[in-house]
């Protein structure tokens, strides 16, 4: 009687990144707890405009033409009409708290706190505006929660921007 050989291949260690197949990126872990707002800007290889919302990131997708064009006019038509003492500021990241790093597509700052060329963020108590322009992949965020946030931490006006179906 003949005995039983069986094999098994090894088993791979464990990648810390999970692998996006069609590109070939690695995508890092979480950790339980998400990430927070120095994680946002001291994880390597984070693609433009990552966005971080209760601990997670968010990432951007490609902007259709409108949203530019949108951002184009209300940056133009803002900095035409501030006073001094403001700064129109276009994606640029605002701190709401340790879980929360959203990047409102235009904002209004208090100009003193805005520094110089390498800034990468500003504390919501320096806000007076923050503006989102609605995207499809970011109507849900845009809608129902970044008005709350903004709110909750004390910028005082939030102005939201959707293409109307033409007539």
């Amino acid at each position: 009687m003949g005995g039983i050989t069986m094999t098994a291949e090894p088993i791979a260690e464990p990648t810390p990144e999970p692998a996006d197949e069609r590109s070939g990126t690695r995508w890092p872990v979480p950790p339980p707890e998400g990430y927070t707002v120095d994680d946002l800007f001291t994880l390597p290889g984070l693609p433009p405009h990552t966005e971080l919302i209760d601990g997670s990131l968010v990432l951007a997708s490609p902007q259709r033409r409108f949203h530019n064009k949108m951002m184009e006019l209300l940056v133009n038509g803002l900095r035409s009409t501030l006073p001094e003492n403001l700064s129109v500021e276009r994606e640029m990241t605002v701190v709401l708290d340790r879980r929360n790093g959203p990047e409102p597509d235009v904002s209004i700052v208090r100009a003193e706190v805005v520094s110089d060329f390498t800034q990468t963020r500003f504390q919501a108590r320096d806000v007076l505006l923050a503006v989102e322009v609605v995207s499809p992949d970011s109507q849900a965020r845009d809608h129902d929660s970044k008005p709350g946030k903004y709110a909750a931490a004390g910028i005082p006006h939030f102005w939201l921007v959707e293409m109307t179906e033409p007539n």
